[in-house]
């Protein structure tokens, strides 16, 4: 999950040749492991930052243009969008990159009570299951473009969430859904191995 860019790509953002060639470089890396290339799918959602024609979501996947380098070295490479839902057999996990926790207690107008828990984590995902959208914010704070807003909506409630966030990595099962943020790879070094099998989650770090 992005950002895939350590500076925003925005109109003053003039890197975008050697973006790609990192794409492409990448592709390489991959391309030199046959087994790997072969055997697995990779995954490539779009952070907030990362180029796209806005910032409403749900967002488009990266644009060919980017990416055309790295999908000739690896087919199976996937681009989706932001957020997107994988299928493994019947369970349903459904990705989504941005960093809401920030957004939700910044928009928060009355504190959450601390009865049930105090970590914050955890009452962000009770508020997004308990509302059945990923993104309950008001369309000032986040533009959400209504013919897709189904996109972003939890109902029925799968059976995994990944909340990609730049907040410290986290795992919380509710209801029987299992959600956890994977942590910041570029900032901390952090990543998760999951287990969609067993709906175990492994919090790991360099």
């Amino acid at each position: 999950m992005g950002n895939f860019s350590s500076h925003p790509c925005n109109s003053s953002f003039g890197s975008y040749p050697r973006l790609r060639k990192q794409f492409g470089k990448l592709g390489r890396m991959i391309g030199n492991h046959p087994r790997l290339k072969e055997s697995s799918r990779f995954l490539f959602i779009p952070g907030p930052d990362d180029a796209g024609p806005s910032t409403v979501l749900p967002r488009c996947g990266l644009p060919n243009s980017l990416t055309e380098e790295l999908r000739d070295v690896i087919p199976n490479a996937i681009f989706s969008s932001n957020p997107c839902r994988v299928k493994f057999y019947n369970q349903e996990i459904v990705f989504f990159r941005k960093n809401l926790l920030y957004q939700m207690r910044r928009s928060c107008l009355i504190p959450p009570s601390a009865e049930e828990t105090d970590d914050p984590f955890q009452h962000l995902v009770y508020t997004i299951t308990h509302q059945s959208h990923l993104c309950p914010l008001p369309l000032m704070v986040q533009p959400i473009i209504w013919n897709y807003d189904h996109s972003l909506r939890l109902y029925p409630t799968p059976h995994t969430i990944v909340l990609g966030d730049t907040s410290e990595q986290k795992v919380c099962k509710f209801g029987g859904t299992t959600c956890f943020n994977p942590g910041s790879f570029s900032t901390d070094s952090t990543f998760v191995a999951y287990r969609p099998s067993t709906q175990e989650v492994e919090l790991s770090g360099l």
